[in-house]
């Protein structure tokens, strides 16, 4: 196995095949394939990642926590340059090869099966909390916890679950602050940290010099949230009015603990089932189960038959109701990497930018003709020119209640535009969206302009020194 200090610098196309076309699903940091091993002919799974710390850190706080059972494997690890056919340029990327999951999403199986009890929701869920424990006993926490991304491995009755995707995972110090989150599956001391931070940049409330933190003890939240939903086919906080953001009812239900069991699902699921539910989901981390806490549950451990046939797999046939989680997920994910993106600057007498190469060259001239150079000007210019672009990414995002969302969209992206105007990369994106100078003459796809706009900001804050 390649450890991603030294993935593999031969190409991959020496040993595997690539199908280009056949999408398994999209991660959170990117597509994955198919890829057949020449020599044996086997099947696997490629993921393919832009080669940035970020994407090395997912894959070495996968590979920390792979060599468990339940645990989707990492085969090898090659760091190749390719091109893709919207590029004008090979990119240097990371190329994962993973064991092949056959059997599909939890909640996907959970439709398909129409006999699914409450001793195999136990079981399923026995195999979640070993994956998390493996994780929390290396210090890891996952924090993007939820049913896409828990995979089986083949077709078969007695298939084993994986958890995938570490695009999120941290080493926990006790300092995980950034707000990751999908909306049904998040924790309250999740929101808490969000709330803060948002209270903090807006400048409502001073920077703490002791950040409010979360722990691991989110994932066990989520697990609560999992367990929930594979037992009755709904979430414990589910919203009536649905929206891009968390609304408020949901956001009250999440931060109060407050949930129920409707007797019509749960007038036949037992009393262990509902008493673990009830130990995940409570507000402060402190007195919610821990990892041991979960694996020593009677729910988990018990000899009863728990034959009962669950209502989770006829709800969840009902596509709509599934599309809709998964519509919030999508936006949430969104939110996510964007939320991710730390920008910094370099200082300018080190950075060859070309906006800023372009405004040293020219300067300010006022009409004496005497030249001004301030190099505190120029930083400020490119921290303001970030920043408007961000605001095209939050008001994709976010976007507030009761206004107008396609004018307020054409509003802020004027705004970017006349700050990034020399950005050859943000204007071709733009052409390509039939945006006229003052607004989008189409109707925009919103999730997708707001990753083009994260990698124009990318490629600002990355521009290499020429």
């Amino acid at each position: 196995m390649t450890s991603c200090g030294a993935c593999a610098e031969s190409s991959i196309l020496d040993e595997y095949a690539i199908n280009w076309t056949q999408k398994l699903g999209a991660g959170i940091s990117g597509p994955v394939r198919v890829c057949m091993k020449k020599s044996t002919g086997e099947r696997f799974a490629l993921k393919i990642l832009l080669d940035r710390p970020k994407a090395r850190n997912e894959v070495r706080h996968h590979l920390m926590c792979v060599g468990h059972n339940n645990i989707v494997q990492i085969i090898e690890v090659y760091a190749n340059s390719v091109q893709f056919p919207h590029e004008s340029s090979p990119r240097p990327r990371l190329l994962i090869v993973m064991e092949m999951m056959e059997g599909g999403e939890l909640f996907h199986r959970i439709s398909q099966h129409k006999h699914f009890t409450e001793k195999m929701a136990s079981q399923v869920t026995k195999q979640i909390a070993l994956a998390i424990q493996h994780c929390h006993s290396l210090n890891i926490a996952h924090r993007d916890l939820k049913p896409e991304n828990l995979l089986f491995k083949d077709n078969s009755l007695d298939a084993p679950v994986k958890l995938c995707d570490f695009g999120f995972a941290k080493i926990d110090h006790g300092d995980l602050m950034t707000p990751q989150f999908t909306p049904y599956y998040v924790a309250p001391q999740v929101l808490e940290a969000q709330r803060r931070h948002q209270k903090e940049k807006s400048g409502i409330i001073p920077t703490s010099p002791t950040p409010y933190t979360y722990n691991k003890s989110c994932d066990l939240w989520s697990l609560g949230v999992i367990i929930y939903v594979m037992l009755c086919g709904y979430p414990p906080f589910y919203s009536k009015h649905h929206s891009r953001t968390i609304p408020k009812d949901m956001r009250k239900k999440i931060m109060t603990g407050s949930f129920e069991f409707p007797e019509e699902e749960w007038s036949q699921i037992s009393e262990m089932a509902k008493d673990i539910v009830r130990k995940l989901l409570k507000v402060k981390p402190e007195e919610r189960l821990n990892i041991e806490g979960v694996l020593d549950h009677p729910w988990l451990n018990s000899t009863e038959a728990l034959d009962n046939i669950l209502p989770s797999s006829q709800m969840m046939m009902d596509k709509a109701m599934v599309a809709g989680i998964q519509q919030a997920h999508a936006e949430q994910l969104a939110s996510m990497r964007i939320q991710d993106l730390k920008v910094s600057l370099k200082p300018l007498n080190s950075v060859n930018n070309p906006i800023l190469r372009k405004r040293k060259l020219f300067g300010t001239r006022p009409k004496d003709d005497v030249y001004i150079h301030d190099p505190e000007n120029e930083a400020e210019d490119a921290n303001v020119a970030l920043e408007k672009l961000r605001d095209v990414i939050a008001q994709c995002i976010l976007p507030q209640a009761g206004e107008n969302e396609d004018e307020k969209l054409n509003e802020v992206m004027q705004e970017a535009w006349k700050y990034n105007k020399d950005c050859k990369c943000l204007r071709d994106m733009l052409q390509s969206l039939s945006w006229n100078g003052r607004r989008f003459n189409d109707k925009v796809d919103r999730l997708k302009l707001a990753e083009m706009v994260k990698q124009v900001i990318e490629e600002q804050t990355n521009s290499q020194d020429s």
